[in-house]
Order: C-alpha cells, then sequence, then structure tokens
C-alpha cells in the first residue's frame, strides 16, 4: 500500500455528488468513503461507538493479568493507564477542529498535521494498521472461544456484569483455595509475566484509534463545535468503561487467584446457563467491536482500490474487498489462536504509542505549551510511560507466543479454548 495513496484528495477538493445512489457515483471519491457519508450523530453517539471500541476482549483478559503483576501493582497499572488515556483521549478531541474551518475526520490526518505531510503518514498509518487490524484478529479468536464455551456449555449438561457477579460467587464458596501468589514461580518467569501483564492492560485501552472517525460523525459549527458533545460522550463512556473493568480485573482475582484463565468466561463453570448467556454476550459485542476497528480498514483498503488502482467506488468493490479482509483476519485467527499473548504484544507495540503517547507527542508540537509547564511535564511524564510500555510490554508477549508455538499443533483443538 502506497501511503500517499491515502489522503492524496483534500475534502476541500469535492465539488459534491453527482448521483445521489451510494455505489453508482461518478463524483468525488471523497463522497463515498463512509467515514465522511455523514454527520449527524448525537453526543450519546459518541459515548455508545466509545464504549464499544473499548470494552471488548481486553476485559476479559484482565483478572488474568491481575495474576500476572499481583494486587498492588495490577491496582496501580488499571488506575493510572484509565487516568493517563482518558487525558490523551481529551487531547485528540480538542485537536481534532484546531485549525480553524478545518476537521481532522482521521489519525493520520491529524498527524499529517502535526509531523508533516509524508512522514506524518508514515508515522500513524503503519501503527493504526496494526491496532485495527490486530484487534480483528483478536476478536475473531475471542468470539470463536466464546462460541466453543457456549456449546460445551449448552451440549454438556450484559456480559461484564456477569462476569463480575459468577467471580464473586465462585470466591464465596471457594475462598479457602484462591492462592494470591504470582502465576509464575521463577524469577525470570515474573519477569516476564510481569512485562506480559503491563500489555493485557495496555490493550483496553485502544479507544484512540477510532476516536477521530467517531467525532467526524457529530456535526459542527462555529458556535456549537464537535468536541463539546463528543467530550460529553467520552465522559460517559470511560465512567461505563471504569465500571466494567474495575470489577471484573479485581473480582476475577480475587476468586480464582493465579489459577484464573486467560479469559475469565473460560474458567466460570456455574451456574452453567449464566455463563453460557454471557458468552453470547460477548460473541454479540465482539462483531460490533469488529466493525467499529474494521471501519477505518475498509476505508484505507477503498481508498486506494480506488484512486491508485481505478477501480469503480461501488456496492460490489465493497463487498469483495471487506469480505476478503474478514477472510483474512478469520485465517490468521484459526490459525495463530493465541488469546492473551496476542493482547500483551499488541498492547505494547502498537497500542502504547497511539494511545499512550503520540497525542501527547502531537499536543506539544501542535500547542506548544510553555516549557516546565504543568502541560509540558504532564505530557513528557505520559510519553515517558508510554514509550516504556511500548518497548517493555511485547517482550512478555513475544516470549509466551514463541513458548505456545512450541507445542501447539495448527487447526487442532488448542487448550486455551477447550478449558
Amino acid at each position: 500500500m502506497e501511503m500517499q495513496q491515502l489522503d492524496d484528495y483534500s475534502p476541500a477538493k469535492s465539488k459534491g455528488r453527482t448521483d445521489s445512489q451510494e455505489g453508482s457515483w461518478s463524483g468525488p471519491v471523497e463522497d463515498w468513503r463512509a467515514i465522511n457519508s455523514r454527520r449527524n450523530a448525537k453526543w450519546w453517539y459518541a459515548a455508545f461507538h466509545n464504549v464499544t471500541a473499548m470494552v471488548g476482549a481486553g476485559v476479559l483478559s484482565l483478572p488474568y493479568a491481575m495474576s500476572e503483576l499481583g494486587w498492588g501493582v495490577g491496582i496501580t497499572a488499571l488506575v493510572l493507564s484509565w487516568i493517563i488515556t482518558v487525558y490523551t483521549l481529551w487531547q485528540m478531541v480538542e485537536m481534532h477542529e484546531m485549525v480553524p474551518g478545518k476537521r481532522f475526520d482521521r489519525y493520520h490526518e491529524l498527524g499529517q498535521h502535526a509531523f508533516g505531510e509524508k512522514l506524518g503518514l508514515w508515522i500513524v498509518v503503519p501503527q493504526q494498521l496494526v491496532v485495527e487490524v490486530g484487534l480483528n484478529i483478536v476478536y475473531m479468536i475471542t468470539g470463536g472461544q466464546s462460541l466453543q464455551k457456549f456449546h460445551k456449555m449448552v451440549c454438556d449438561e450484559s456480559y461484564s456484569t456477569i462476569a463480575f457477579v459468577a467471580s464473586a460467587d465462585h470466591h464465596r464458596k471457594n475462598s479457602a483455595e484462591v492462592d494470591y501468589s504470582l502465576r509464575a514461580t521463577t524469577t525470570p518467569g515474573k519477569v516476564f509475566d510481569f512485562l506480559g501483564g503491563l500489555g493485557d492492560v495496555a490493550f483496553t485501552y485502544a479507544g484512540h484509534n477510532v476516536v477521530l472517525e467517531i467525532q467526524a460523525t457529530i456535526p459542527s459549527t462555529p458556535d456549537k463545535p464537535s468536541k463539546k458533545p463528543m467530550w460529553k460522550g467520552v465522559v460517559v463512556a470511560y465512567i461505563i468503561i471504569a465500571a466494567c473493568y474495575f470489577p471484573v480485573a479485581l473480582a476475577g482475582y480475587w476468586a480464582f487467584g493465579n489459577q484464573v484463565d486467560e479469559n475469565i468466561l473460560i474458567t466460570l463453570e456455574k451456574p452453567w446457563w449464566l455463563i453460557a448467556v454471557a458468552n453470547m454476550m460477548v460473541v454479540v459485542h465482539v462483531v460490533g467491536s469488529y466493525q467499529v476497528y474494521a471501519m477505518p480498514v475498509f476505508d484505507m483498503i477503498e481508498t486506494v482500490l480506488v484512486r491508485k488502482f481505478w477501480f469503480t467506488p461501488d456496492l460490489r468493490l465493497r463487498m469483495i474487498s471487506r469480505t476478503v479482509y474478514v477472510a483474512f483476519t478469520m485465517f490468521v485467527a484459526m490459525t495463530f489462536p493465541f488469546f492473551s499473548e496476542l493482547l500483551s504484544f499488541f498492547g505494547g507495540f502498537a497500542f502504547a504509542p497511539t494511545s499512550y503517547f503520540l497525542p501527547c507527542i502531537m499536543w506539544l508540537i501542535i500547542c506548544k505549551p510553555k516549557r516546565f509547564s504543568l502541560s509540558w511535564f504532564t505530557n513528557w511524564t505520559c510519553i515517558f510511560i508510554g514509550v516504556s510500555l511500548m518497548i517493555l510490554a511485547p517482550i512478555g508477549g513475544l516470549r509466551q507466543i514463541i513458548l505456545k508455538v512450541k507445542t501447539y499443533k495448527f487447526y487442532q483443538d488448542y487448550h486455551g479454548l477447550s478449558h
């Protein structure tokens, strides 16, 4: 993919549609692109999409991350990540319309404004693609795990809330058997698990990769800029996110200790009907979350196909290109169904830059806060934490992937799915 093709057509140059029927336009491709097609969303749309983007596969791995980090470090990592990502998300909402008369509808457009036309693409697009494609693969794995668990529960005999309640009930009945020591027993194992746990936590805060695309759907005028309803939606979303993340992480670890599985719903067994329902709710949710993260990828793929390879921008192109992409992510998920290991690796490698420190760097470049001011110190602190995550977290996930590959047999029942 040549990245210059992604942004060589400015919305300002668009002259409008020549045909009102989607799929048969002969006018500018900008009008055909899905992300720019409508600007009529409300603040609750933003809240819904931010929750859908954030609360997904990651929340199910939080008890496992706690078993790798322990009580003190685990809670600190959860709280600190929540605070940092709220701050960086606020920055992106503010920067969406920082230039009068212009809206940065995509992450890479903001990156181009901050770093330059070419450099901005090379900095943002690869990381954004890794996050979005990686998430789609993980959601495929999560959906497969939940479908298999549902089949097991039904044939052999709202979901974060169910995980919390069922975990608490398990602890009440089995509190004497719970071990809260770290999962690993050797020093190298504890170190690598610690790094992997940080990546698991980082993975759960991925909404920054689609926040500008979400804000792009909200109407904006000089009197009523889009950042006001968008920020209202973000605040509501983050309250809901906290209400999902913290109970599941703490109750799941409290109930099972270091015996918790990498997916908390795989660990839970009783009551069977409640766990079966919860797993089906996971499937429903990841179907929606998959769309949220796939849409920017569809946008990039279809734009390149139309502009570089002269495909006709119609419904047939969309159906074929999107079907091929979904089939690709399904193939990778079936080939490498390593749930927590992929969370750890992607969480550090790509999620840390796009969620933890890239917005801070762009804020320093664009807004230029006074040196040694509170804003300056805050941004550099976030950058330091985010860069540390990016360097350290993938190490733990990569090690676990290597260990799993040694014993894994392709396209056979994976132990993580059949617990």
